[in-house]
């Protein structure tokens, strides 16, 4: 397991609001546990050497935002369009086509906004109301859990 699957690992983890995550592959243990506020994952890498030492070592987490109070009280005048399932998010129908919508993009109830693949099924997400989308809060190809927040929408 390289250091991009481990950042990857952790990414995952924090966005998912999980507690705690064991992975064991082979001669690799990891164990990423995040607080109740879903804040600073606590990180410990383990990894067997050929002589039975074992190194530990924190990994450092990657950085996550805390949006400050107003920011909040703003966007409850907003729809949020939260994902039906867990699988991987994207943006587009496929890497050579442009995005689904973007910010500013009107929408009408029954638009596809994106598409959730999950155990090799790509699903389209359609838009259950018609607005504006003011926030995309997903990263192309990222991993989301179920009921996760994908997209604020301006009904008016």
């Amino acid at each position: 397991m390289d250091l991009k699957e481990i950042q990857n690992l952790i990414k995952f983890v924090s966005n998912s609001g999980v507690a705690e995550v064991k992975l064991e592959t082979g001669d690799i243990k990891i164990t990423i546990r995040t607080t109740l506020e879903g804040n600073t994952p606590d990180i410990t890498y383990v990894q067997q050497a050929p002589m039975q030492q074992s190194i530990a070592a924190p990994v450092a987490p990657a950085a996550t935002p805390i949006a400050p109070v107003a920011a909040v009280d703003d966007n409850s005048k907003y729809i949020t369009i939260k994902s039906p399932m867990i699988g991987t998010f994207y943006r587009k129908p496929s890497p050579d086509k442009s995005p689904f919508v973007e910010v500013g993009s009107t929408i009408a109830k029954g638009d596809v906004l994106c598409v959730i693949e999950a155990m090799k099924l790509f699903n389209e997400i359609e838009a259950e109301v018609t607005g504006k989308i003011v926030k995309i809060l997903v990263d192309d190809m990222s991993p989301v859990e179920f009921d996760q927040p994908l997209f604020l929408v301006d009904p008016s």
